[in-house]
């Protein structure tokens, strides 16, 4: 009995043995978690957010370029095309997919959701993750992917628990929802959910709908595993699974559901790179100009601003939808313009081709000169420290290459050298549209391909003007001499004397339809480009005030001051040529072009506000009556097609233009421009409130029509202009003028030339002035 008793005894012994390990292992691991949440709230295991940190966590920030109308016109970033969006940016479904998906007890837990913790502890995680909303976002803010390693692995979780109820004070649960949407990396450089919207279905995220909505979220579970463009298939399933847990948690029905299930991805994707998109040529001024502003202004610390990473957003004057309507223009134009000179320029037609009036020898220097000049040629010679003997020879080695053509990129295999001259036979063009009251820039196409093609033909481009520099000497006569577009001069070549303007020979003009004799008025004249009255007019007034009106006028560019610039010789820029017209449009006020309105750091806090640069140059009645005299041009000059139309369905034309279907009726001033070989064409088009200017030709003027059918400024430059023009009237959101040009209330030079009755004093002032001028 007393054995019994011992043995009973030693048994309860034991089992209490065992309890009071079960409790000392128990409050043991509870006090060892505890220690390891705690030093790791110390930083024990590496370093912790403080609330500074948390109030603003380090993100890469995309910087934004805006347009006036408000769209996202392009974005500077090097890896992270991020602009954060708020919460009220999300549509409710979009929220609802997230939730019901990844944590749907997110507004009842504080960061750490209990029951999904057990539940991954008890299963060993074959039930799912318990990672909250809170915790994910810890992730992705401070420590990225879990590592391999158990212990790491589990100092990470004590890490991210913590962070995440830190998160959880510091942030409301619709902060934490648009901060997790902001930072998650949706691939394809679509980094945040803005971009994600943008990328994948062209549009804002308020706009996405259910299905796309789910499909995104659905991009949270692995987005380089569910990339759309690469695993479509996959993807549809994983969006199905969200729409899944959007009925299993009440958000849509049964029905909605099923229906969406059965629908295709229907991606829209629109890639966001610096090559891609509208308004590239732009973007990539504003790109220096941006660089140069970032050196003149630093920030409060002395640090420089990041134009890649602080999130700025830059407000443009750029309108996305008159942009749009160039580039769309010169989409239309240009190709077919290119098939004309291509069907040209075939061997058995031009043996040179692209190139006119030079002989090999002269092609051959040509073509070195353009290999020294080559990025190609800069790459191996700096980069690569290649001997040009070497650099030389790779010249003529096959390689293989994406060449550009107006029928899509070809993959093919070319010498380098045989690329260049194939190049050489595109032709470019350079367009700008501005409201000449404000100097707001409205549209910038720099060229016909941004990727191919990266020589900016707005501002970098410099090229002879032709007879759109005509206006100049005309305002400047009308100024001086206070002539009327109804008075006239003879049409009989004029010689100006060796010496007499610093020109040391003799220059005479001569018109280039070789036709001469009667009298013109100004207003035929300068409609015809009759070059023997411009050279008359230069003649009086001298090359200097001309000069000096063109510089007023915001011409930058140095120019000779000798007779011939009268007929276009000097070498300006789209950009120059639009700022000067805009002064006759706005009155004889000058605007300095203005691209840029403000720019504001993440915060919203603005770091620049542009000040507007304006001065007199003209008096209105100048400005007027030069207005006046280029309305001619559109009337019964030059630009008269601009008021046909004709489609162009006859052969001589059939290959080249669009033809002239514009059917314009409202008042138009504007200059069509030629130089003398037909290697630069140009038009200049005005309404009262939009300037707008183009210019076409080829890289080398060698390079150009053969004859003035096509390779005249009304041919080649005027049909972009029209088309684009045609574009903003059907858009009457836009406010473009269909009014005429406002008349000054006092108006001394008459300007109806059907009822002209000159004033006989300034007539006979004329007469002296002017050997030859008839009034009428």
């Amino acid at each position: 009995m007393a054995k019994k008793a011992a043995s009973k005894k030693q048994e309860t012994n034991d089992f209490s043995k065992y309890i009071r390990w079960f409790w000392i292992v128990f409050l043991g691991g509870i006090l060892s978690i505890g220690l390891i949440f705690l030093l790791a709230s110390w930083g024990v295991f590496g370093e912790m957010p403080d609330h500074t940190v948390l109030e603003n966590p380090k993100t890469n920030l995309a910087t934004e370029i805006i347009s006036s109308d408000g769209k996202t016109l392009g974005k500077f970033y090097f890896d992270d095309n991020r602009t954060p969006v708020d919460y009220s940016e999300l549509p409710k479904n979009l929220v609802d997919a997230l939730i019901a998906t990844e944590d749907a007890r997110f507004y009842d837990h504080s960061g750490i959701d209990a029951r999904g913790t057990l539940r991954a502890a008890i299963k060993l995680g074959s039930g799912g993750g318990a990672s909250t909303i809170s915790q994910q976002l810890a992730k992705q803010l401070f420590h990225g992917e879990g590592s391999k390693n158990i212990i790491e692995r589990v100092l990470q979780k004590a890490k991210e628990w913590i962070i995440a109820t830190r998160l959880e004070r510091q942030y409301t649960k619709e902060e934490i929802i648009a901060q997790y949407f902001n930072i998650y990396d949706f691939g394809n450089n679509a980094d945040g959910i803005r971009s994600a919207s943008r990328i994948y279905f062209g549009k804002e995220p308020q706009d996405l709908n259910l299905k796309e909505s789910a499909m995104l979220v659905g991009m949270f579970k692995n987005s380089s595993l569910y990339n759309p463009r690469r695993n479509p298939v996959g993807v549809k399933n994983r969006r199905n699974v969200v729409l899944a847990q959007m009925n299993k948690y009440e958000f849509i029905d049964e029905t909605v559901k099923d229906s969406l299930q059965k629908t295709e991805l229907d991606l829209d994707y629109t890639p966001e790179t610096h090559n891609a998109g509208i308004a590239t040529y732009f973007r990539e001024y504003l790109r220096d100009f941006m660089k140069q502003w970032i050196k003149d202004n630093p920030k409060p610390d002395g640090e420089k601003w990041s134009l890649y990473n602080d999130g700025l957003k830059i407000y443009t004057t750029i309108d996305s939808r008159m942009q749009q309507y160039a580039e769309d223009a010169v989409q239309k134009h240009m190709p077919r313009l290119q098939a004309e000179f291509d069907h040209q320029n075939t061997p058995d037609r031009n043996p040179t081709a692209p190139f006119l009036e030079l002989d090999l020898d002269e092609i051959d220097a040509l073509m070195k000169r353009s290999m020294r000049q080559s990025e190609r040629w800069r790459h191996m010679k700096y980069d690569l420290k290649k001997s040009d003997k070497e650099i030389i020879e790779s010249f003529d080695k096959p390689t293989q290459m994406e060449v550009f053509s107006w029928k899509g990129e070809i993959d093919t295999i070319m010498k380098p050298i045989d690329s260049m001259r194939y190049y050489k036979s595109f032709l470019h063009t350079g367009m700008m549209s501005m409201d000449p009251q404000t100097g707001h820039v409205k549209a910038w196409v720099g060229g016909v391909n941004y990727k191919h093609f990266q020589y900016d033909h707005v501002k970098q481009g410099k090229r002879q003007v032709g007879s759109t520099f005509k206006p100049f000497v005309y305002a400047t006569a009308i100024d001086q001499l206070h002539l009327s577009p109804c008075d006239t001069l003879p049409n009989t070549q004029i010689t100006i004397e060796a010496n007499k303007y610093g020109n040391p020979e003799p220059w005479t003009a001569k018109n280039s339809d070789g036709k001469y004799g009667g009298f013109k008025t100004l207003k035929n004249a300068l409609a015809n480009s009759t070059n023997t009255i411009t050279a008359r007019l230069m003649d009086k007034v001298g090359p200097q005030p001309v000069i000096d009106m063109a510089k007023n006028l915001g011409v930058e560019e140095e120019i000779l001051p000798v007779p011939a610039i009268a007929l276009g010789t000097p070498d300006l820029s789209v950009y120059e040529m639009v700022a000067a017209y805009s002064t006759f449009a706005n009155k004889g006020v000058y605007n300095k072009p203005v691209l840029v309105t403000r720019i504001e750091d993440k915060n919203g806090t603005v770091l620049f506000q542009f000040t507007p640069e304006s001065k007199d140059v003209l008096s209105e009645e100048v400005a007027y009556v030069t207005v006046n005299l280029m309305e001619g041009v559109t009337q019964g000059g030059s630009g008269t097609r601009l008021r046909h139309t004709w489609a162009g369905n006859t052969q001589v034309y059939k290959e080249i233009i669009t033809g002239y279907p514009y059917g314009f009726d409202n008042p138009i001033a504007g200059k069509t421009g030629t130089t003398q070989n037909q290697s630069d064409g140009w038009f200049m088009g005005m309404v009262p409130n939009l300037v707008t200017g183009v210019w076409v030709g080829a890289e080398d003027r060698a390079a150009h029509f053969r004859h003035i059918t096509y390779g005249q400024g009304a041919s080649m430059a005027l049909p972009i202009w029209g088309l684009y023009m045609k574009s903003c009237y059907e858009n009457p959101e836009l406010g473009i003028s269909k009014g005429n040009f406002e008349k000054p209330n006092e108006l001394s030079i008459q300007v109806d030339c059907d009822n002209y009755q000159p004033d006989e004093g300034a007539s006979q002032s004329i007469d002296e002035d002017l050997d030859g001028v008839i009034n009428f």
